[in-house]
């Protein structure tokens, strides 16, 4: 007797154009239970740092609406148990929630509002601006991102999605900005831009898509927004250091830029190699240089900044004592050599398929993983169908093929260096 396989994740998926959203719908065996996550473009104009306007403004959204004042928004959602969060990524704004179903009405609509009429209260907006400022403070004795942050400006012109401004610059902008910069923001770039909504769980498809329709189907869409650069302008390999007082273990940042994009036909292929030399714990660069040569206790390499709009770069980080700064990035950079020199093995690609494959399985077992997944799955705009082939195409990669972009793409003479921390002595 034949038994029927189970429908595909992309045959249980529901699609709809909502007047301005579109909306993907996947129903589950979750009792009650619904998660969504949305997004939508913004497109800030990087070379003048509107990116500063768009993460106020995000952190505005839950501090009151034209209707309702902070207190009320918070009293909606917390009787409900539900928390909602925003996010600003680049050239999107995001969203995301959980619920009971039979909350998703009131949820959504408050959702709408927030999105829609944020109140804007000067009071709040001092408080934003001073938990922001707070943290961009914290960040200047933080190696990590001050090293990171000087990467990419090494890599990239100010007009690019990677870039990262300076922190000090960043604090001066900052103290300059008034609530009337985040409306006027406000009012340019949100909107309904590419709008997609993705709901996984206790969900009917019809339902979901009325209500969506009702709060949200009419958003306008904004005509304001600034092009980006979708390549690197680095300058020529080499290092830059920043000295940070008191910070005996420094951080290193390695890197290159990458002429693809996620939808390129290498990226997977690159990203599978990138995880046999930095990915996790038993990566080589952890093995090596961490367990065999006991010069660092973090280490690990990264495909960074890459979407289907721009380009991104490689990246290796590692965390070095003073005493051992030098050997450490003698011992990463021979580890690069070796790797972009002979490629990966065997045993590595099949280690390696099993880890990226079971643990992109398992990001699927909730509801939140589900909507995730079909969100980031649209905003690429791939089918539907490629939820479903994410792992074969993974397990169909060979030694060869991983290879071969390896070397097209990945180079360890074109890496950058920056260094962050108390600096030894020159001896």
């Amino acid at each position: 007797m034949q038994v029927d396989a189970a429908p595909t994740l992309a045959e249980r998926v529901h699609e709809a154009d909502c007047g301005a959203a579109r909306v993907l719908t996947l129903p589950t065996s979750a009792d009650r239970v619904v998660s969504f996550r949305g997004s939508f473009e913004t497109l800030p104009d990087f070379g003048a740092g509107e990116e500063l306007e768009q993460k106020l403004v995000t952190m505005m959204l839950d501090k009151g609406t034209l209707r309702r004042d902070r207190f009320a928004v918070a009293e909606a959602l917390e009787n409900r148990g539900v928390q909602l969060h925003f996010s600003a990524n680049g050239l999107r704004c995001g969203f995301s929630g959980r619920t009971l179903r039979d909350d998703l009405p009131e949820v959504l609509a408050v959702l709408a509002e927030q999105l829609r009429e944020p109140l804007f209260d000067p009071d709040e907006f001092e408080k934003v601006k001073a938990q922001h400022a707070a943290s961009l403070r914290r960040s200047l004795d933080n190696t990590g991102t001050q090293a990171a942050g000087a990467l990419a400006r090494r890599l990239y012109a100010a007009n690019h999605p990677n870039f990262q401004p300076d922190s000090e610059a960043m604090l001066e902008r900052l103290d300059a900005l008034k609530v009337e910069d985040a409306r006027a923001y406000h009012e340019r770039h949100f909107g309904a831009r590419d709008l997609l909504v993705a709901f996984a769980g206790d969900c009917e498809p019809a339902p979901i898509a009325k209500l969506v329709t009702d709060t949200l189907g009419d958003w306008h869409a904004p005509t304001d927004g600034a092009a980006f650069a979708t390549t690197a302008d680095p300058e020529p390999p080499g290092r830059v250091e920043v000295p940070i007082p008191d910070r005996q273990n420094l951080d290193v940042r390695f890197g290159h830029p990458v002429a693809i994009r996620r939808s390129d036909d290498d990226f997977l292929a690159l990203h599978l190699g990138n995880y046999v030399l930095g990915g996790n714990f038993s990566a080589r660069l952890m093995s090596t240089v961490r367990d065999e040569q006991g010069l660092t206790y973090g280490i690990g390499s990264s495909l960074s900044g890459f979407r289907v709009e721009h380009e991104g770069y490689w990246r290796i980080a590692v965390t070095l004592s003073g005493d051992a700064l030098e050997r450490g990035i003698e011992a990463t950079l021979e580890q690069a050599r070796r790797f972009v020199e002979g490629g990966i093995t065997q045993p590595e690609l099949e280690e390696k398929q099993q880890t990226l494959t079971g643990a992109y399985k398992v990001g699927l077992a909730t509801t939140g993983g589900l909507a995730g997944a079909l969100l980031t799955n649209a905003e690429r705009g791939f089918d539907v169908a490629y939820l479903d082939n994410f792992p074969k195409r993974i397990e169909a990669l060979t030694v060869e093929t991983v290879n071969a972009a390896i070397e097209r793409h990945l180079d360890s003479d074109r890496l950058h260096l920056a260094i962050a921390g108390t600096l030894p002595e020159a001896g």
